[in-house]
């Protein structure tokens, strides 16, 4: 499930509310996985900000659950519609060709996540859009661009009445300095280089129909629980006991 939550920007008090206590009464719902991703002061100056909505997402909430209609979603849409304008709930299916990184609850992580939202072009049907999109454009995406995480959220359903339409979720996270630099953001070593590579890009991305009516909305991830955690490698003794003899 993703919410995504739209209004005028919230300040900094907002961003860390959202993050810490309004957070913390979703995991008390016992939410397998809980990420918040807000426009905070790192990348309120962003230059990487496409807007058709209106009003405009502010932030988004991840959630992973055993259910999209039980408790826990309910409680969600409920405690975050207190927080905005409007709430638009999502399910959607996930697919992560590049893992973010991992970080500690709660912090931080590295860097900023631009999420796009896509709408499928009326023209293409859905299995050549996601062809194209999935098959074709994942890898020039990885290739041109300074990604260090990738992740694609198809959407399967609106779960909120009067949801924009949106046919997909996508979280890319790219270093910092890639708010305000074109060379940063594709990861290009030079002029020629950034002009290829964003000749590519652009040749991709239009293949599919995202290269308009995109929303684009950089933001600082924090990610509260993770609902796939790494596994812990196992001690001395454990490693022993596999070894052969």
């Amino acid at each position: 499930m993703i919410i995504a939550l739209r209004g005028a920007p919230g300040d900094d008090a907002w961003c860390a509310r959202l993050r810490t206590e309004v957070a913390g009464t979703l995991l008390d719902t016992g939410a397998p996985g809980v990420t918040v991703h807000v426009r905070d002061a790192p990348v309120t100056d962003s230059l990487m900000t496409l807007t058709t909505l209106d009003p405009p997402a502010i932030g988004f909430v991840s959630i992973w659950t055993p259910q999209y209609y039980g408790h826990q979603i309910r409680t969600a849409v409920e405690v975050l519609g207190e927080c905005c304008e409007q709430v638009a709930a999502y399910l959607v299916t996930e697919s992560v060709p590049l893992p973010p990184p991992h970080t500690e609850p709660g912090a931080r992580t590295p860097g900023f996540t631009n999420i796009a939202l896509l709408r499928r072009p009326s023209e293409l049907d859905e299995q050549t859009w996601l062809h194209r999109w999935h098959h074709d454009h994942t890898r020039v995406a990885i290739e041109t661009q300074s990604t260090f995480g990738y992740v694609q959220n198809t959407v399967v359903r609106a779960l909120t009445s009067g949801a924009p339409a949106i046919s997909a979720i996508v979280e890319e996270l790219f270093p910092i300095e890639a708010t305000s630099d074109l060379h940063a953001f594709f990861g290009a070593l030079d002029d020629a280089d950034l002009g290829d590579r964003m000749t590519r890009m652009v040749a991709s991305t239009t293949a599919f129909g995202a290269n308009a009516n995109v929303d684009t909305v950089p933001t600082s991830r924090y990610v509260l629980r993770d609902p796939f955690p790494a596994a812990a490698p196992p001690d001395d003794a454990a490693r022993r006991d596999r070894l052969p003899r």
